[in-house]
């Protein structure tokens, strides 16, 4: 394990992704704490410090992922500041909204946030990755991505929105793309998905009317984003325990097919500049 890891958390605002960030750094590690904006970025700040965090355990990362140019921006300042990342954790997500929403870029915003953007920033961090000994990309999956399909003919949801299954196929493009990060890019050295439970966080409704507590799920990321941890690359987990993903998550053709689109739906090459 490198000296002085350095993992990068999304969505470290609230939630499991909050307390993954507080458990890894509580561990010792540099944990560059990603927020939407520089109030909540602030915010998460003191209230990792208010919980005995040591401040010089913590970076700051401000970009709202419904806007790829600040994704971009992101990256482009973690590559100047972190020539090398130890561990990526794809945490930031949403639950959707009740009507369709198309964001800036012209995406439905759940399968945005949710999968493009998780994707771009990946792809354009793939350098410090790659610098690391480990180079491990965590994806925080669902166990909803099983009843998910990926609407190739209307990804944004013309037709017929519907909540529920915006987030299932956002979820299994996520699960896909451990798969691709696996077979597709020998620059990121580990890849694996997770679902971190039935938790008590905002996309409980999703699942059911009792959830566990959010340090439950919280534990079972960090687990798998500790430097020192040993994962099963490509694999999918339920908790700490490895599990089946679904057939269309590791199927070569859709997963490549979903790769190429999303290098063109991210506009990944203008933003390599």
């Amino acid at each position: 394990m490198p000296e002085n890891p350095v993992v990068l958390v999304t969505g470290s605002s609230a939630g499991i992704g909050f307390e993954t960030a507080r458990l890894l750094a509580a561990d010792g590690t540099t944990v560059i704490a990603h927020a939407r904006t520089e109030e909540e970025s602030t915010h998460t700040f003191q209230r990792l410090v208010n919980t005995g965090i040591d401040p010089r355990r913590l970076r700051p990362a401000v970009a709202d992922f419904a806007d790829l140019r600040q994704v971009a921006d992101l990256a482009a300042t973690l590559t100047a500041e972190h020539p090398r990342l130890d561990v990526l954790v794809n945490n930031a997500g949403t639950g959707g909204t009740s009507h369709r929403t198309i964001t800036r870029d012209g995406h439905e915003q759940t399968l945005q946030v949710n999968y493009l953007a998780p994707y771009l920033l990946t792809r354009l961090i793939e350098e410090p990755l790659a610098r690391s000994p480990i180079g491990r990309v965590v994806n925080v999956s669902s166990t909803l991505h099983r009843g998910g399909r990926i609407n190739w003919n209307d990804l944004n949801w013309k037709r017929r929105y519907n909540r529920g299954a915006a987030y299932a196929q956002s979820k299994l493009a996520l699960t896909m793309f451990t798969t691709a990060l696996t077979e597709l890019r020998p620059k990121i050295r580990e890849a694996v998905s997770v679902h971190p439970g039935i938790i008590t966080t905002a996309m409980l409704p999703y699942y059911s009317y009792r959830g566990r507590p959010i340090p439950d799920g919280a534990e079972a990321v960090a687990k798998l984003a500790r430097p020192d941890a040993k994962v099963l690359t490509g694999g999918y987990y339920e908790g700490r325990l490895p599990s089946k993903a679904s057939a269309a998550s590791v199927d070569p053709e859709a997963v490549g097919r979903l790769w190429r689109l999303s290098e063109r739906l991210t506009a990944l090459d203008k933003h390599r500049g």
